[in-house]
């Protein structure tokens, strides 16, 4: 069945470097890349693990970088009418950087930033798939574990998010000096919002993907010219967190168990 509104349908990173960071995450997650031919004049590359894709990859062009575009992971939450929930996003203070456009048997994406100016693409999917690339249901080493908003200011984000997209919260976390971590429900535990650390340059949604053992992934991240910037902690329920940067300056994170 395809994905609700409100869903989070796919992940993209977009890099400097095709080549390395392929070979960077295939080591460190155990991905499969394949290029797209679906997209003529754009090289896309689509990952798989054991034969479901999950994410994808672009290039970033000389044009994109001079711009002031930089390597990063990007979400995309599913919507069921882009061009209205475009205009939607721009009523309740956020920003359309790329208006509705098709991808051909795919849909049709827009790329906005909510009022505090964190990016995300919505997308309205023609294709009927349902998309797996978040577990939304059970742990699946290689997808998606969480989605966890940064940002300046926790109060209207949440008010945003939950118009926009139907989440509710589920409950906090105190944090201490740092805040409150607040929990997101949609039919399944989506992830949270927390406030935005001061090393944090912006407003950013980050991605937890799961790998079967923290450490290894840890090792395969530094012997693969990574950057581990949250050694493993443990996180409720036993599994261990850790945030990390890869060779291009993509910050991501992963979330896993110690053997």
């Amino acid at each position: 069945m395809p994905n609700k509104h409100g869903d989070f349908t796919w992940y993209e990173l977009t890099t400097t470097d095709v080549d390395p960071a392929m070979d960077f995450y295939r080591k460190v997650l155990g991905w499969t890349w394949e290029k797209s031919e679906g997209q003529p004049g754009m090289p896309y590359y689509l990952c798989s693990m054991n034969g479901t894709q999950i994410v994808g990859m672009v290039a970033l062009t000389d044009e994109m970088i001079a711009s002031g575009a930089q390597p990063c992971w990007l979400g995309y939450i599913g919507v069921d009418d882009v061009d209205k929930s475009a205009e939607e996003i721009k009523a309740a203070g956020g920003s359309v950087h790329i208006p509705p456009t098709d991808i051909p048997g795919i849909g049709r994406f827009a790329m906005v930033t909510d009022p505090q100016g964190a990016y995300f693409y919505i997308m309205q999917d023609s294709s009927g798939n349902e998309s797996e690339s978040f577990a939304a249901t059970e742990p699946r080493d290689g997808h998606c574990a969480w989605n966890e908003l940064m940002t300046t200011d926790p109060g209207a984000a949440m008010q945003f998010y939950t118009g926009q997209f139907g989440w509710q919260k589920d409950g906090e976390m105190d944090m201490g000096p740092m805040g409150k971590y607040e929990m997101l429900r949609h039919d399944f535990m989506l992830g949270a919002i927390m406030p935005k650390p001061d090393e944090v340059p912006m407003s950013m949604w980050s991605f937890y993907f799961r790998v079967a053992d923290i450490d290894k992934a840890v090792k395969a991240i530094r012997d693969n010219g990574g950057n581990v910037t949250l050694e493993p902690d443990e996180i409720p329920g036993g599994d261990y967190q850790i945030n990390a940067i890869d060779p291009q300056g993509a910050p991501f994170a992963l979330v896993g168990a110690r053997s």
